[in-house]
């Protein structure tokens, strides 16, 4: 619908006495305004994310705040949890696996979670590693790690089997990243499909509701 249109409608409308319906118009100033502004809109979206992304990688204290809301947002928060574990677990044991000393490989994994709040965890963790405690306590100790993580790294220490330890926890928790993203994806369709019908349905509507207005009128 443009302008010409539009306003030609409700010159026919205002001739019997009546105007276009409140929701035609809704409808109708939300196109004209994605025409006239969409352009602008775009621009400061583009711009906002940019912007975030930018000052995330400048302000380390603003990229923790978001790292951390970030794993609390429902569902997705804990996609991302089980995706930085398993980062961690998966990093380090390939890492340590190669004969990299344990202090050197967790410094390698901090870069790697994915995560600003476990890079700091990790850090932590190495600089008790390297006073002499054991891995289990120090990741204990951050709150972050699931008692299962903390267990298996145990077990891992006290059987010499450290990096096999967290090959199985890296593949547990891939395999949990992918079920739930699965899981998603199978839920967000039926939501796709109900969105655009509502869309295509209340424009059809917007459309139509000013025929039968007449009509009546008339």
């Amino acid at each position: 619908m443009n302008c010409t249109s539009t306003w030609s409608n409700r010159a026919i409308f205002q001739s019997f006495g009546a105007d276009l319906p409140a929701f035609t118009r809704l409808v109708v100033t939300m196109s004209e305004v994605l025409q006239s502004k969409g352009w602008l809109f775009a621009i400061i979206l583009v711009g906002s994310i940019v912007g975030l992304l930018a000052l995330k990688k400048r302000n380390r204290a603003f990229a923790h705040f978001l790292d951390r809301a970030s794993l609390k947002i429902p569902v997705i928060g804990s996609v991302l949890e089980k995706a930085a574990l398993s980062r961690f677990a998966r990093t380090l044991a390939t890492t340590f696996a190669a004969g990299v000393p344990l202090v050197d490989a967790l410094k390698t994994v901090a870069g790697a979670t994915g995560n600003i709040v476990y890079s700091d965890a990790t850090l932590q963790i190495r600089d008790d590693v390297s006073i002499g405690h054991q891995m289990q306590l120090a990741m204990q100790q951050t709150g972050l790690f699931p008692p299962m993580v903390v267990q298996m790294t145990a077990i891992g220490e006290e059987a010499g089997s450290l990096d096999a330890m967290l090959m199985k926890v890296a593949n547990f928790y891939e395999e949990e990243v992918n079920n739930t993203v699965d899981a998603l994806s199978s839920l967000l369709e039926p939501f796709i499909i109900v969105l655009v019908g509502v869309i295509v349905g209340g424009i059809v509507i917007a459309m139509y509701l000013p025929i039968f207005q007449m009509a009546a009128v008339m």
